[in-house]
């Protein structure tokens, strides 16, 4: 993956530094564009692929973040630490929804250990209940680049 410094002034992440930070409990933010013609932005659970270079969102099958990438396909992202050292990446990538239950369970689970560290909780037994009624898509993101930045590695 392709990784640019977001800042001339701000150091950026290396792709091993990028792939560690993606493994970490911060939202996604993902912005897509409305029928309007107006911004969208929704926070996300999130899980990255690093082998196949993907991140991938579980979401209803109805939300607005689905319907808005049905009609338009390219998004932006940003997921950020506000806590020091304030770091993050962004970027902009290619939605696809994803509807193939063979792939949303699998992925919601991920997702769900990911963030909730159980299968056993009750956001993750609603997540699969809807799944399985066929009420919940993955969000595929194929990214074009990740845009860091790294305040950690500032000297003063």
């Amino acid at each position: 993956m392709k990784v640019i410094n977001a800042s001339s002034e701000i150091p950026n992440m290396t792709s091993e530094e990028v792939n560690k930070f993606l493994e970490n409990k911060l939202n996604l933010q993902l912005a897509t564009i409305d029928s309007k013609g107006d911004p969208n932005i929704q926070p996300v659970w999130f899980y990255y692929d690093k082998s196949a270079e993907k991140l991938w969102i579980n979401t209803s099958k109805s939300a607005r973040k689905t319907q808005n990438i049905k009609k338009r396909s390219t998004i932006y992202f940003s997921i950020d630490d506000e806590n020091p050292p304030v770091r993050g990446v962004k970027g902009k990538g290619t939605a696809t929804i994803v509807d193939d239950m063979d792939m949303v369970l699998p992925m919601g689970e991920k997702i769900c250990m990911k963030y909730l560290g159980t299968l056993d909780h009750p956001i993750a037994k609603m997540i699969f209940e809807e799944s399985k009624q066929g009420e919940v898509v993955l969000i595929q993101i194929t990214p074009k680049f990740f845009s860091t930045w790294d305040y950690g590695k500032l000297s003063f």
